[in-house]
């Protein structure tokens, strides 16, 4: 015998706010500038954004373009609770691209922040919008608490878009069982608990934050705001609120490491726990996040998994490895999260290649943190997994020990006479240049060589290096023929998540 209900609840990252408010409903769940919010207020907050949004949204997703503030944060709860989906918009879209999005998804709602009103001034009279600040408050102040409780897990939760480098940018659709498991993974791997302090270094926007704006709730640890990445605000954030964890690409931890607000780090021997995704950060910046209090864990993954679907798991037997020993390993991919599959790395033909950490093959995933497929789009849907294996297009390895390393996105590989040269194993050594501060290596059109590695370096503040003993460097330490032709010096343009953006300097002259 069995009964009807007893033994199932659809899962949805959202009850993690009310598990929170009753268990820490006293305690501070926001920061926000000079404003605070227990835990109570939050979920009172999230309820009434609920109620006042159903009737508006008419069953259509809820558009939100804001730094991350606490209305971002509140409507990956308040919209879910409207029992609609949300979309999260990049706030260093244009006019056109928000435009194209909030037609694309058919959102019926936008709510943004007063810095973008002349961004979303042209969004046709259909999409209603809602101010930040005295206009959201009032909407709020007007509901009755209430929610719509998800009725299926695998029910749509929220829309992301990618950042649509080679054409119109694609609807992620994200489910709630997803972001329940995902957001649970990641409280549990980079240790979130009731005393933890996570600041918001990570757009929200970008694949919901990688689930942490459900996560955090879920630990019952404090969200601290950060609309805008400015190393000063962090360290002061760091030091003045405590901070236990953040998160951020490569080029967020050079811009924190290299800060002149710096000094001696993380005071009085705390240590902040930092996640780092995108391309691999470099042994140089890992050792000198681990200088300054930092325990840097290096994640993998795609906004169609989720954000993180692999983790290099830190295993207590490398604790006696040297630093150079230890940046080496931290900067692996590593192994599945724990809520996934185990990850394969597959050939052409989609066998799994050799565990031999030499043998190159594709990176493809599976399980219960992979989209529900791209909105609107099933011809991408099927292209992106054609045996159910979801295709990455990132190239790696794996290693005996069974840990991946990403090796290059197939697009960044450079083939120079018929020789493969991965980019990230040449910028991972011009990386460790004392002058360098970021590194691209991207390729260039060559008569004779078909294509050549090309450098696209930012220096340190104070630092000089010149092509030449950049170049003599790369070969002190690889072959001479995966050493760049040409180093170009300059600031390097990046995406709103701090990613390098490639296909820009591939698109430039070398020296310009």
């Amino acid at each position: 015998m069995t009964i009807a209900g007893l033994s199932f609840e659809p899962l949805s990252p959202v009850s993690f706010l009310d598990r929170s408010a009753e268990a820490h409903g006293d305690r501070i769940a926001v920061v926000d500038g000079s404003r605070r919010w227990t835990y109570a207020e939050l979920r009172d907050r999230c309820r009434r954004l609920g109620a006042a949004l159903s009737p508006m949204a008419g069953g259509r997703p809820v558009a939100v373009l804001t730094p991350n503030t606490h209305v971002l944060l509140e409507a990956h709860f308040g919209v879910p609770w409207a029992g609609v989906p949300l979309v999260a918009v990049n706030t260093r879209l244009s006019a056109a691209e928000v435009a194209y999005i909030v037609e694309h998804s058919e959102a019926s709602v936008l709510i943004h922040d007063p810095v973008f009103d002349d961004l979303v001034a042209g969004l046709p009279a259909s999409v209603a919008r809602i101010r930040a600040g005295e206009q959201y408050e009032q909407l709020l102040a007007g509901a009755e608490p209430r929610v719509v409780a998800p009725a299926d897990e695998r029910g749509l939760l929220s829309v992301n878009y990618t950042s649509g480098t080679t054409g119109r940018p694609k609807g992620v659709m994200y489910h709630h069982r997803g972001a329940y498991l995902q957001a649970l993974a990641m409280a549990a791997h980079t240790g979130l608990s009731p005393s933890s302090v996570h600041l918001w270094t990570l757009p929200m926007f970008h694949c919901n934050g990688w689930c942490f704006p459900w996560a955090v709730t879920a630990a019952g640890a404090t969200h601290v705001c950060l609309p805008r990445m400015d190393p000063a605000e962090v360290w002061r954030l760091i030091r003045d609120e405590r901070v236990t964890h953040l998160n951020g690409a490569p080029t967020v931890l050079s811009m924190l490491a290299y800060a002149p607000e710096a000094g001696d780090g993380v005071p009085d021997g705390r240590v902040v726990r930092v996640a780092t995704g995108g391309a691999p950060p470099s042994p140089a910046i890992l050792r000198r996040m681990a200088e300054l209090g930092f325990d840097v864990t290096h994640l993998y993954g795609l906004t169609e998994t989720f954000g993180p679907a692999m983790i290099c798991d830190w295993r207590p037997e490398w604790d006696a490895l040297d630093l150079d020993g230890q940046a080496r390993m931290k900067a692996r991919q590593g192994v599945a999260n724990m809520v996934n599959l185990t990850p394969r790395i597959v050939d052409a033909d989609g066998a799994d290649v050799p565990a031999d950490g030499t043998t190159m093959g594709e990176i493809a995933l599976r399980g219960n943190t992979v989209m529900l497929g791209y909105l609107k789009d099933p011809p991408a849907t099927a292209a992106a997994a054609p045996d159910g294996w979801f295709r990455t297009g990132d190239l790696g390895v794996r290693h005996p020990d069974g840990y991946i390393e990403l090796r290059d996105r197939l697009k960044d590989v450079i083939i120079s006479g018929g020789e493969n040269i991965a980019s990230v194993e040449v910028e991972q050594v011009i990386a460790d240049h004392p002058a360098v501060l970021e590194v691209a290596v991207v390729a260039v059109p060559d008569d004779h060589w078909g294509e050549v590695p090309a450098a696209h370096v930012t220096l340190k503040e104070g630092a000089s290096a010149t092509e030449e003993q950049i170049i003599a460097y790369v070969r002190s330490r690889l072959a001479h023929f995966k050493a760049p032709k040409t180093v170009t010096f300059g600031d390097l343009p990046k995406t709103s998540t701090g990613k390098i953006q490639k296909y820009v300097l591939r698109g430039r002259p070398p020296g310009e």
